[in-house]
């Protein structure tokens, strides 16, 4: 009778041991360990997986805005369609959060990195792949108003992307014709169009149109992916690509050469003011997963 009840008791003290343990790896103080690791990748490693639904069949985007600076809903729902359009992510779900401004003049894409290892919550799990966009109230720390060469947007990983928001307003403001949710729009699916691989950047071309004189964009007129869309290009395939005075983008969109392929669309006439991706574009993504 003794020894039943000093293993009852064992067993009751091994239990609460383990309980005690339980608590505290996962508890307020020490919460679960998140695996950033397969969202910390270079620009269009995870193509495949956006465009198809092998591994993922659900697209969870965080728009990261700081305060004043939240999207148009009406651009938001353009890129959703897009996304819709090209890929087999038909579960799109998109989560806002509002961050305060970082008070900073400009922004270089070490302190953008810094503030999305800050401010990011959407990671991958499960079959949900996590993508971040920050709507920055900053411009970029290249910029050069004088030479008219300013950066709307840019993408730096395989799932992290910066729009300079307060930059999109102030280009868009130039112009009668143009609108903000226009700029917005063409600069989100441009800059998306790389998390694709386009280019031959995780995408590969079933037939050769890669600008020579531009890596990673096309050479078909009235592509959205053309080279004449950016400025500054890429020089290499890697996230945050190292050069002597910090990091470079993978591709950096140029405001200049945006509002006049858009105010170019506009006086033609045509109803998509946009530019879509042409046949050859599309064709690796047919060929990489997606629609």
């Amino acid at each position: 009778m003794k020894i039943n009840t000093v293993l009852v008791l064992s067993a009751f003290y091994l239990l609460l041991l383990g309980c005690s343990s339980s608590s505290d790896d996962d508890g307020p103080d020490n919460p679960p360990t998140i695996d950033r690791s397969a969202n910390l990748l270079g620009t269009g490693d995870s193509a495949n997986d956006i465009l198809s639904n092998d591994t993922f069949t659900k697209l969870k985007i965080e728009i990261a805005y700081v305060i004043g600076f939240r999207p148009t809903a009406r651009a938001m729902e353009n890129f959703v369609n897009f996304i819709r359009a090209r890929t087999f992510k038909q579960d799109i779900e998109l989560v806002y959060t509002q961050l305060p401004s970082p008070d900073e003049e400009t922004l270089s894409l070490e302190e953008v990195a810094q503030l999305e290892s800050d401010n990011r919550t959407a990671y991958n799990e499960g079959d949900t792949l996590a993508i971040y966009i920050y709507f920055a109230d900053a411009p970029a720390d290249d910029d050069d108003e004088e030479e008219g060469l300013v950066t709307l947007g840019a993408v730096y990983r395989n799932t992290s992307m910066i729009i300079h928001e307060a930059t999109v307003w102030s280009l868009a403001a130039q112009s009668i014709f143009i609108s903000i949710t226009d700029v917005e729009t063409a600069t989100l699916e441009h800059e998306f169009g790389h998390l694709f691989g386009l280019v031959d950047l995780g995408t590969e071309p079933v037939n050769d149109h890669e600008d020579p004189d531009a890596a990673n964009h096309c050479d078909v007129q009235g592509c959205l992916m053309r080279a004449e869309l950016q400025f500054g290009g890429p020089s290499s395939k890697s996230a945050l690509t190292e050069k002597s005075d910090g990091f470079k983008a993978d591709c950096s969109l140029s405001g200049a050469s945006v509002l006049k392929l858009l105010e170019t669309k506009t006086a033609s006439g045509s109803s998509m003011i946009v530019p879509n991706l042409d046949a050859e574009c599309i064709l690796d993504l047919q060929s990489n997963g997606g629609r």
